[in-house]
């Protein structure tokens, strides 16, 4: 008889960490109707740097507040064409990154927006909750309290 590894069971919404951006807390929206992952770049800018495309932007964890924003440079990974949910479609960059939620720790592909209009500054798409169980009616199941590796 095999053994399954125990999956992470999560709420719809929890506290994230994006620890290669210095970003100890922001808080994420998981959806699984949503394929993709997306995080709000405020002031973005894509440069190149040695001949790599290079996302230049800022994080403002704090919802509904430009304080404290973190300055981030990142590798553009790849392009792809997303519809939002009011269904008008962009073609966003693409950067991989590690998210820290609870004592879970793994690499995402998350596209940068816009999203000045939206309750939450990420929303964590299907494609990067592989391995996780939603629990649509709790939140917070990874805890308040970030834990780093």
């Amino acid at each position: 008889m095999s053994r399954q590894k125990p999956r992470t069971v999560l709420g719809w919404r929890e506290w994230a960490a994006l620890p290669d951006f210095g970003v100890e807390r922001i808080k994420v929206k998981l959806d699984t109707g949503a394929r993709t992952s997306a995080l709000h770049a405020f002031g973005l800018k894509e440069i190149e740097i040695d001949g790599l495309a290079v996302a230049r932007f800022e994080i403002h964890p704090i919802q509904r507040s430009t304080r404290e924003p973190v300055l981030v440079q990142a590798p553009i990974i790849a392009r792809r064409a997303v519809r939002s949910s009011t269904g008008h479609r962009q073609n966003r960059p693409v950067i991989r990154t590690p998210i820290t939620i609870g004592e879970r720790t793994w690499e995402i592909d998350v596209t940068l927006t816009q999203r000045d209009e939206m309750g939450f500054r990420m929303l964590l798409g299907r494609r990067a909750l592989r391995g996780v169980l939603v629990d649509s009616s709790r939140s917070w199941l990874g805890g308040r309290r970030i834990v780093h590796p």
